[in-house]
């Protein structure tokens, strides 16, 4: 005879509770060739606009003019010698993207998240490239692991980006007067101050470094550096599905709705300053109504919590209002 069934008790009810279950699906096939042929032409652009940024830095040029074209191809494939000078800027930029992408693709490969390689967007644009990205193609199983993948990418870019920019300040000189009429002029964030001012005291001999930014014609590596610190900025903003969304998520999944549209709402104020901050909150306002369902227990415990910190401590430092001067509805009053 059977033993007859034990009495409900609030355990019982405890111990059938319904749970999450994901199922991931299979592994789908790399397209490798796709991947190679993204950063082969990401390599040629990024060569192109470095080509033109060492030549005339090496001239005394001003870094970007509107009279040229702000893509050179012709100029650089005619002379294959011009198309070597690139060489430093791109491989620096390259280097800080995929620096940045490999920090989230390691991440998911340690919590079993299937994620493609890193897809580099060609772009014939002022840097050459619109970033990189990779894709996640299956669930994210607890909020520690998508803070740990969402943060990995701007800490691993912002480190990159850091070192890079200190050996590029050193080979950075004085502003020619002849190079200061730059059409484009860079807005620099506060880890360029402080970086500049460090190696102005461990280098003391170094002239320029004892100058103001704005009195240094930058080496196109440290330009590099400047699109590795805005990047890092654009992808700590704190909504939607970017990384600083999904940190804001991991760490309080009720707010992040509420936080993305103080970011959205943040975002169209400070066009005043950088008409692309329009175009960012447009992105956000897509991306931000939802977000790709994680369990919501167990949270995160206090060293992540502390590397949320860290993340907030890189937006601060990376972020800047402006970052192209005279780029904003403010310029119309001037």
């Amino acid at each position: 005879m059977s033993e007859p069934n034990p009495p409900l008790t609030s355990s019982t009810f405890e111990l059938y509770r319904p749970v999450e279950v994901f199922v991931a699906p299979p592994p789908l096939k790399r397209r490798y060739w796709l991947h190679a042929l993204l950063l082969l032409l990401t390599i040629f652009t990024t060569l192109v606009v470095g080509a033109r940024l060492q030549y005339n830095f090496d001239h005394n040029l001003p870094a970007f003019s509107l009279e040229d074209s702000i893509f050179p191809w012709r100029w650089a494939v005619g002379n294959p010698s011009h198309l070597l000078l690139g060489i430093p800027f791109s491989a620096t930029l390259l280097l800080i993207l995929l620096a940045h992408e490999m920090g989230h693709f390691l991440y998911c490969v340690r919590y079993r998240v299937w994620a493609t390689l890193p897809f580099f967007i060609p772009a014939p644009t002022l840097i050459g490239t619109f970033g990189a990205f990779i894709r996640i193609r299956s669930p994210i199983r607890s909020r520690a692991a998508l803070f740990d993948i969402g943060i990995a990418g701007p800490i691993a870019g912002f480190v990159v980006a850091v070192v890079v920019l200190a050996f590029a300040l050193t080979s950075s000189k004085p502003m020619a007067h002849a190079a200061a009429g730059s059409d484009i002029q860079f807005g620099y964030p506060l880890i360029f101050y402080l970086v500049h001012g460090a190696m102005a005291v461990l280098q003391p001999a170094s002239s320029h470094l004892h100058l103001g930014l704005r009195q240094v014609y930058l080496h196109p590596t440290a330009v590099a550096a400047w699109v590795g610190m805005f990047a890092t900025a654009l992808n700590l903003l704190p909504g939607g599905q970017l990384d600083g969304g999904h940190i804001v998520y991991s760490v309080a999944p009720r707010i992040h709705r509420r936080v993305s549209r103080i970011t959205v709402a943040l975002l169209v104020v400070m066009t005043l300053y950088w008409y692309g901050w329009l175009l960012w909150s447009v992105l956000l306002m897509a991306t931000g109504r939802r977000h790709p369902p994680v369990p919501l227990e167990p949270g995160l415990d206090g060293g992540r919590k502390l590397l949320a910190a860290f993340a907030v401590v890189m937006l601060v430092l990376t972020f800047v209002p402006a970052p192209f001067r005279d780029a904003g509805l403010l310029s119309l009053f001037r």
